[in-house]
């Protein structure tokens, strides 16, 4: 009976071995060809210059800048309502009905296609509020077409159950010993929620940042329809009156890295003429999402750090 067990155990450990390493040779094989063919047009032109000629020549550089403003724009739509909700759900609605609710409607939102999101940016975003909001303010049409603001809050909701399920589980890892002492010595509910809770969760709650950019940063569905352009070479910027200083302008149409090569590998007019592109700009789209995920990982590591040497 026991050389039965480990016997079992044995063809269990190499099967799980096995479907590791072919996912390791299929990652590392994605990876080694986007380099070797992505890096042969990848030139300091490439990266910083506007497309030409029906994007068979020049570079890149509005989608690379409309992928990072894209995305920093979600992150910064995303984190506050997603850490507010985990608060909610962790220290004021307990266990009932309420709470159980709003678990099961976060877990269904994680299970809804990227496509739906994009519809309903459209629908909700851009002809129902964009619009309203263009009847209140008489504004013409400026809020009410597709744009980087609504592409970004459909991103939002998209990555919403990733950053409210991580910002949950690191706001339950806090000792509870912890919170009896701050009640202890007088504090508020919202002291202990912003003083000893949230800094100890800060690590968790960057986890759920670094999970939304890699699961934002790559999208093109639902960013189809909401403000995404293929062809457009200028930035999405404007000049603040007065002060002469360029920001971005959310209310613009953008260029996507994820977008582009989507159009490029099924729409082009030449698809082969295009090849050498397709794959720079897949592996330029590697690299930033690697990148943004470093710099949060690296904020992690630092108030991890800072929070032991208290």
């Amino acid at each position: 009976m026991k050389c039965k067990r480990q016997l079992s155990g044995m063809i269990f450990e190499w099967t799980a071995r096995s479907f590791t390493l072919i996912s390791m040779i299929a990652l590392i094989t994605i990876l080694g060809v986007l380099f070797l063919k992505g890096s042969q047009v990848i030139t300091w032109e490439f990266l910083t210059s506007e497309p030409l000629d029906g994007m068979t020549r020049g570079g890149i550089f509005p989608a690379i800048f409309g992928t990072i403003s894209v995305t920093l724009l979600m992150i910064i739509l995303a984190l506050p309502l997603g850490v507010a909700s985990a608060i909610y759900l962790v220290e004021y609605a307990g266990t009932g009905f309420l709470a159980r609710t709003i678990r099961a409607a976060v877990n269904n939102l994680a299970g809804v296609p990227s496509i739906v999101f994009g519809l309903f940016g459209v629908g909700f975003f851009i002809l129902f509020l964009g619009r309203n909001i263009d009847k209140v303010l008489q504004t013409g049409l400026l809020f009410g077409q597709p744009a980087m603001l609504w592409a970004a809050a459909t991103l939002s909701i998209l990555v919403l159950p990733v950053v409210i399920v991580s910002t949950e589980e690191a706001i339950r890892a806090v000792p509870l010993s912890h919170r009896e002492a701050a009640y202890a010595l007088g504090a508020t509910k919202f002291q202990v929620i912003s003083r000893v809770v949230l800094p100890q969760s800060l690590p968790g709650i960057l986890t759920g940042a670094i999970l939304s950019v890699s699961r934002g940063a790559g999208e093109t569905a639902p960013i189809l329809f909401t403000g995404c352009a293929y062809f457009l070479p200028r930035l999405p910027v404007v000049t603040i009156p007065y002060l002469n200083i360029p920001m971005i302008n959310p209310l613009d149409q953008f260029m996507e890295l994820s977008y582009h090569l989507f159009i490029m590998a099924t729409q082009s007019i030449d698809a082969q003429a295009t090849r050498p592109i397709q794959y720079g700009t897949a592996f330029v789209l590697i690299t930033l999402t690697f990148l943004l995920n470093l710099s949060a990982i690296s904020l992690r590591i630092y108030f991890r750090r800072r929070h032991k040497r208290r």
